[in-house]
């Protein structure tokens, strides 16, 4: 294999596009970038590897599961076990900006800028003013100029609970500054469900349409703006939400895709969060064990939860807390009440600060042809997610549901 330096970066060639201006160099330094060239609707743009078995896996639900051994033992997979390294797909044009803000991580406190002030929008703004203690500042936007100047207005009234600790400054941003930031977060929605109006059906699926439909523009905005950051896509439904947020940014003005809006690690859709809470709520009340609970898939129907992941997994109870998680929100809707204070703090607010801080958090990632909720981490060699060995049953339920999410993409 050859290796090149390229601005600090050492490049190893598995089949990707060299940029202009690459040297060649004789043996790998850090940090090691594979760059491969893949089908860009279906493949990962930049990941994180802990050997040189990750690097030709085929992409889906399967990299969930404990990656393959690794059997080779020459200088360059004792490299990557000992240092990691990371595969980036060249299809995708701005590669290496999105490499550029993953290196960067940690450097400096992270900006954040939210977009829409309803009921979740204005949770998470509070969640994130008194957790967020190591944010630079706290951008908000609303169409309603009087939600911003009331936030903008309590927020900054707010104390921290440690005396003479900083908490982040609440700033009303332009429409030009949205993504001026390090995580975008997208909160916004135009088809909320009234209380009532339910039926006993997913209500979060009711507003895939309206809210996709709003969320164009802002996917053509980060496109032209070249956003290096995580776009958080938090109204619902996030997993197909994030997935069209992904493909739209890579259209260009005549529809067609051109590959050079974002990347799909830099799109997470935060809902998952809110469900691992709900379960543990359940478990609680129910008197079973917590320590290996584990929860997949999307935010609503297709939900996967386990009671623990492999031995000792029990289908029937794994199930019954499925139910009770998929069906939470409408126990709070029966009370008469929108359930966004939960979503607003477990999704939102604590699952971003803990994707910024480099830690394990709940989101819907891009595995294949769809996001996909899982456990996962941002690291400074990419994008990685919880691998283990899965029960049988508890992948089986797993494939299931992942291939009708790729079935509602496809459609």
């Amino acid at each position: 294999m050859k290796f090149y330096s390229y601005r600090g970066y050492c490049l190893a060639d598995h089949g990707g596009r060299l940029p202009e201006g690459a040297a060649a160099v004789n043996e790998p330094f850090e940090p090691l970038i594979f760059l491969v060239e893949r089908d860009p609707y279906t493949s990962r743009g930049l990941f994180a590897i802990r050997s040189t078995a990750e690097l030709d896996e085929p992409e889906g639900v399967g990299l969930l599961l404990p990656p393959p051994e690794d059997t080779r033992d020459d200088a360059l997979a004792r490299f990557v076990r000992k240092h990691g390294a990371s595969a980036v797909n060249t299809a995708f044009s701005r590669w290496l900006a999105v490499l550029n803000a993953f290196c960067a991580r940690g450097m400096k406190k992270p900006r954040v800028n939210l977009v829409g002030l309803g009921n979740v929008g204005g949770t998470t703004a509070t969640g994130l003013k008194l957790l967020g203690t190591d944010l630079a500042q706290i951008g908000i936007y609303d169409h309603d100029e009087n939600l911003c100047l009331r936030y903008e207005a309590e927020l900054n009234q707010v104390l921290s609970v440690r005396d003479g600790e900083t908490l982040p400054p609440i700033r009303i941003l332009t429409e030009d500054e949205l993504f001026d930031c390090d995580a975008f977060l997208f909160t916004a929605a135009r088809a909320v469900p009234e209380v009532g109006s339910e039926s006993g059906g997913d209500v979060r699926m009711m507003q895939f349409e309206a809210n996709r439909d709003m969320l164009r523009s802002y996917a053509k905005r980060a496109r032209e703006s070249c956003f290096a950051g995580l776009f958080c896509q938090i109204s619902d439904p996030v997993d197909q939400l994030s997935r069209a947020v992904f493909l739209m940014s890579n259209q260009n003005e005549q529809g067609e895709f051109d590959w050079n809006g974002l990347l799909p690690e830099q799109v997470r859709g935060f809902g998952l969060g809110v469900m691992h809470a709900r379960v543990i709520y359940s478990a609680q009340r129910d008197g079973i064990e917590l320590e290996q609970l584990r929860v997949f898939g999307p935010h609503g129907n297709g939900l996967v939860v386990a009671n623990v992941p492999n031995e000792g997994y029990n289908d029937t109870i794994s199930r019954s807390l499925t139910h009770k998680a998929e069906t939470a929100n409408l126990s709070v809707r029966a009370f008469g009440f929108k359930p966004y204070i939960a979503p607003g703090l477990s999704s939102a607010a604590v699952s971003v600060l803990r994707a910024l801080r480099g830690e394990w958090h709940d989101a819907a990632v891009p595995l294949g042809g769809a996001y996909f909720g899982c456990r996962a981490r941002l690291c400074a060699l990419g994008t990685e997610q919880r691998r283990e060995a899965l029960h049988p049953e508890l992948y089986q339920r797993i494939l299931e549901s992942y291939q009708k999410l790729e079935e509602l993409h496809a459609g």
